[in-house]
């Protein structure tokens, strides 16, 4: 176990060293920063004061492991349009953008695994069908188009919830939460249930299909023939061993909940980092987008090695074959 926690830290290490090759490269292909950080009437040697001051005279390979150095520290510069270090800018973000995937997850885990299972057991029955039908909406239609009807039926026509901001927000120290505010909750509706949306029915789907096939199996029968009752056969047989891919897309999807934020805090102007980043891009803004990368991949890379982890708890099976291999080895 040991051995296999070492391997998959290393692999990680090596993905985020490559992740952060391809954020430093921004600062190479996209125009001098010199020129986002001073005015036109700034000389010559003003420049080469500064871009000795930043390091940025230094071979390029010093440069980004000076970069990474500080990076592990979470140092990334200075924004050039607001002229503040990027660190403090992502700390300020990160507390929405964290309470907005957490509450889309949770929402797509709460409604999908329960309407997935029952889907499964009870295929043939018409309010399976009208879970199917509808599961439809959220794989097809685009995530910014469902954000905008919402805001037209429930901020628009309804006048029930708003449309854009945060709400009112607690802060607790460097963070701020909007969960112990009224208004922080009403503004975490809309753009909650539009992230969460395609995951819901994606783990729908997914928790269906693995409990068809669970079913069908030969432990099963055995179960019924056995006399266990239905609901120790579907709960604690079959649901259990549908985990391990559901398991591993949660884990997945739960990335990009963080990393496909954007589009949902573009719609609602859900003032969380993937937010920022897109307005880093439109001022390129490279110090910005740089460690926006970064702190994607961190996430990526976190939840990865915390899902496998997870498959030796959930199937002891994986412990079994990891074991019988080490040992004949």
């Amino acid at each position: 176990m040991l051995v296999h926690i070492a391997q998959r830290l290393v692999q990680s290490v090596i993905v985020m060293l490559i992740v952060a090759l391809v954020a430093f490269s921004l600062f190479q292909f996209v125009g001098d920063p010199i020129n986002a950080l001073v005015g036109q009437d700034t000389t010559q040697a003003e420049r080469e004061q500064l871009r000795h001051s930043l390091g940025l005279d230094a071979p390029v390979i010093i440069q980004f492991l000076r970069w990474v150095g500080r990076a592990v520290q979470g140092e990334f510069g200075l924004s050039y349009q607001l002229a503040r270090p990027v660190g403090g800018l992502i700390l300020e973000r990160l507390p929405a953008t964290l309470e907005l995937a957490l509450t889309a997850a949770v929402l797509a885990l709460a409604v999908g695994v329960p309407m997935g299972v029952y889907t499964g057991l009870r295929r043939d029955s018409w309010l399976s069908r009208v879970f199917l039908a509808t599961s439809l909406v959220g794989v097809s239609l685009p995530t910014f188009l469902i954000g905008i009807v919402l805001i037209l039926v429930f901020s628009v026509w309804l006048r029930w919830l708003p449309s854009f901001g945060r709400g009112g927000v607690v802060h607790l120290g460097w963070w701020s939460t909007g969960f112990l505010t009224l208004d922080g909750w009403r503004a975490l509706i809309l753009p909650a249930i539009t992230l969460a949306l395609y995951q819901l029915t994606l783990i729908m789907r997914l928790v269906r299909a693995e409990m068809l096939e669970v079913l069908r199996t030969d432990y099963i029968k055995f179960a019924r023939a056995r006399g266990l009752t239905n609901r120790a056969i579907n709960f604690g047989h079959a649901l259990r061993n549908t985990l391990v891919p559901v398991v591993t897309v949660v884990g997945l999807q739960l990335g990009q909940l963080v990393a496909f934020a954007v589009i949902t805090e573009t719609v609602f102007q859900w003032p969380g980092v993937g937010l920022m980043f897109i307005q880093a891009v439109s001022f390129a803004d490279i110090p910005v987008m740089s460690a926006y990368l970064v702190l994607v991949a961190l996430f990526f890379v976190v939840i990865n090695l915390v899902v496998d982890l997870l498959y030796h708890f959930i199937d002891p099976r994986l412990r079994l074959q990891r074991t019988g291999g080490t040992a004949h080895g």
